[in-house]
């Protein structure tokens, strides 16, 4: 019933910068916690990065942190993972999700209630 859409896929090549969109038509995303899950061939899917409903907190993995960005606007109900210096391995299937708590320190399916469908982000070497 919630929709959460996910866009800005693309084919990018290694070191170059590449932002994902998030946006949830009848949902109201300043509302929850919200992040970004990717899965790529051969692993598990993996929580990178979300951001508090105050907009002042926000987690990053450690294979993504320093490169990642995670922010919101809130006139727009969108959430943005700004990503730079992408390296192959960045590869997956990247998916938006919503949720109600923050932990701070990690980002687990079991902070999730609501998930988009996905979009390709692919990096060339």
């Amino acid at each position: 019933q919630v929709q959460l859409v996910e866009s800005g896929g693309s084919l990018v090549q290694s070191g170059g910068s590449l932002r994902l969109s998030c946006t949830a038509p009848g949902f109201t995303l300043e509302d929850y916690v919200v992040g970004w899950f990717r899965k790529a061939p051969g692993q598990e899917r993996q929580g990178i990065s979300c951001i508090s409903r105050t907009d002042d907190n926000t987690y990053y993995a450690d294979s993504v942190k320093g490169r990642f960005t995670i922010f919101r606007d809130n006139t727009k109900n969108t959430v943005y993972l700004q990503m730079n210096s992408l390296k192959p391995d960045d590869t997956a299937v990247y998916y938006c999700t919503a949720g109600k708590f923050f932990a701070g320190g990690y980002y687990a399916e079991n902070l999730v209630d609501y998930w988009g469908r996905g979009t390709q982000v692919t990096v060339s070497s």
